[in-house]
């Protein structure tokens, strides 16, 4: 009886996690579209140079946010029908996908406090050689990609110790990014610090459910095994000689 109510308990609780975590995995999956086809991302990633650094942080980015949000919608889905039906396969198999995610969650949380400079860095110098192009010669090609950069980050220009960026800030700043007058190189800190913080917290988060899941999940999978041991105890069949 005691056995019972506790896998009871136990398969509420798995039930709520599963949900928890498929939600999450569609917010991972959500965030990862963002930053591959999100006006701010596309647009530094457009003008971005093949070598740039930034275009390998977009693409593993988006590469990997998929690959775990999937993991993750999988772990929760498995785990919720392991539930159902006390399978222990089922349930192996759910926590084979919890550890899964885990092993994929922890590295890029550790390489987003690792790196935490990294990818701000590289979008800066991707704006940094737009702007020093455009400044060096007027007639270049960049002139529109600085112009859509001023419109998306609705800013104008960067501050510059020498004096002599206001031609450029004249002429490549459209209206509502001229009317703001805000320094682009801090806008885009500002709008990343922003992104990132929202990473961090539900990679964090993400963590501690996948963690929960595989601590129900082996949990449940023993009180299955344990359970059918207990329902054969006592119950024997005849042979004939």
């Amino acid at each position: 009886m005691g056995l019972r109510h506790g896998m009871r308990s136990m398969k509420c609780q798995l039930m709520a996690a599963s949900l928890c975590v498929m939600l999450l995995g569609l917010s991972i999956a959500t965030l990862s579209t963002v930053t591959r086809y999100g006006l701010h991302f596309s647009t530094i990633s457009n003008v971005a140079l093949e070598s740039s650094s930034y275009r390998a942080i977009y693409h593993a980015a988006f590469y990997v946010g998929v690959c775990l949000s999937m993991t993750l919608i999988l772990a929760a889905l498995l785990s919720a029908v392991a539930t159902v039906r006390e399978s222990r396969f089922l349930t192996a198999t759910a926590f084979f996908c919890f550890a899964l995610a885990f092993c994929g969650l922890t590295p890029a949380a550790c390489w987003r406090y690792m790196h935490s400079t990294e990818v701000e860095d590289s979008i800066l110098d991707v704006y940094d050689f737009v702007y020093e192009e455009v400044r060096r010669n007027g007639s270049s090609s960049r002139r529109h990609e600085l112009t859509v950069i001023h419109e998306v980050f609705l800013c104008c220009g960067k501050y510059s110790p020498l004096g002599d960026t206001a031609a450029v800030e004249h002429k490549m700043c459209p209206g509502m990014a001229w009317a703001a007058g805000r320094d682009c190189l801090q806008e885009m800190r500002g709008f990343l610090k922003k992104h990132m913080g929202f990473v961090s917290t539900l990679l964090s988060i993400t963590i501690g459910f996948t963690v929960y899941g595989m601590v129900l999940t082996s949990f449940l999978w023993f009180s299955i095994h344990f359970s059918n041991n207990l329902d054969r105890k006592g119950k024997y069949t005849l042979r004939g000689r």
